[in-house]
């Protein structure tokens, strides 16, 4: 959403903008420059909403949200031009809550989709930009993490549904090897859920190598600063992907449960190994052309079709890539990075 955010401050620079972010989200974002962060607790309901935000009016919304309780959440906004979906992308009573719709795009990249919103606002110019800001104290607990002359793989094992997740032994035989190729100092990162917990203990006994297991042991700015500090990350389709673009970081992403062409990382989508057509095959018997665009495969053996070597031929051939070109984003875009507090 940020570079979304990004290119309206750019095209509109009176204009403002206030986000209405979970409490979780606005842990690391809540401090977004020039955006009025209002945090909506869901276990609270549009009630507490509609408190916070009293008789507030707003010239638009835009409901980039499908869900249900998005849905019913905006309800407490008061604002006379309500966009949302086009009909293809719309779910759970979405067509409800809004008045007009943006222009359809199948099969799109979810952050297409939210450019999609700014391109119906008349904002075409895209700003590829983060820029987080990241606290003091929190780059320095990175930088003691990650020293300046250590190269260093994060990997992200886990992601929030366990469909998702690969396997923690051959994270471990990836471990292994990156450090005897490479050199590379190995990091775990996620967080404090005892599953997490689970493959950062299976991850550091069974590979061999002296492993740094920071599992449920960083905040998320923590998190995206030592992300930001990586040579390269690994992991499946979760927060830590897009974090790690975010802070300039390529991510070997691990996609068979979802498809990377939907969720994957946005930028050096090339790294990415892709076993999504397969998993899909195998799960309905189908192409990915003949599903649903964003169709899960919940099947507990879809991870298990990513091979080890497949994930360290795609990490082998960022690495041997100049750093400069490993996140390839467009002429018109301005590199990510992130921002001081």
């Amino acid at each position: 959403m940020v570079p979304v955010i990004r290119t309206l401050q750019a095209a509109w620079p009176e204009t403002r903008l206030t986000w209405i972010i979970g409490r979780t989200e606005a842990a690391l974002l809540g401090d977004l420059d020039g955006v009025e962060c209002i945090t909506f607790d869901k276990r609270a309901g549009r009630r507490a909403l509609s408190a916070s935000l009293g008789s507030r009016a707003f010239d638009a919304l835009v409901l980039m949200q499908v869900a249900l309780r998005a849905g019913m959440a905006s309800t407490a906004v008061r604002a006379p031009l309500r966009l949302g979906f086009d009909r293809a992308r719309s779910r759970d009573g979405h067509s409800l809550f809004i008045n007009r719709r943006i222009a359809p795009h199948p099969r799109a990249h979810v952050l297409d989709g939210f450019f999609d919103f700014a391109a119906a606002l008349g904002v075409e110019h895209r700003v590829l930009r983060w820029d987080i800001p990241v606290p003091a104290d929190a780059r320095e607990r990175a930088a003691e993490l990650i020293p300046d002359d250590q190269p260093t793989l994060v990997i992200s094992p886990c992601a929030s549904h366990s469909f998702k997740n690969w396997l923690p032994d051959r994270y471990a035989a990836v471990a292994a090897e990156a450090v005897r190729r490479y050199k590379l100092r190995i990091v775990l990162c996620g967080g404090p859920s005892a599953e997490e917990r689970r493959y950062g203990e299976i991850i550091a006994e069974r590979s061999g190598a002296s492993v740094v297991n920071m599992i449920g042991q960083t905040s998320l700015k923590e998190l995206l600063a030592v992300l930001g500090r990586a040579t390269a990350v690994i992991s499946p389709d979760s927060g830590p992907a897009h974090m790690a673009t975010a802070a300039g970081t390529p991510v070997v992403g691990l996609y068979a449960a979802t498809n990377p062409h939907r969720t994957g990382p946005y930028l050096g989508r090339e790294w990415t190994v892709n076993r999504y057509p397969e998993a899909v095959h195998a799960a309905f018997g189908r192409g990915v052309e003949a599903i649903r665009w964003g169709r899960r495969v919940r099947t507990p053996d879809a991870m298990a079709l990513i091979e080890t070597d497949a994930v360290l031929e795609r990490l082998d051939a960022l690495l041997q890539t100049p750093e400069d070109e490993r996140l390839r984003a467009p002429e018109s875009a301005t590199p990510p990075g992130l921002a001081d507090a």
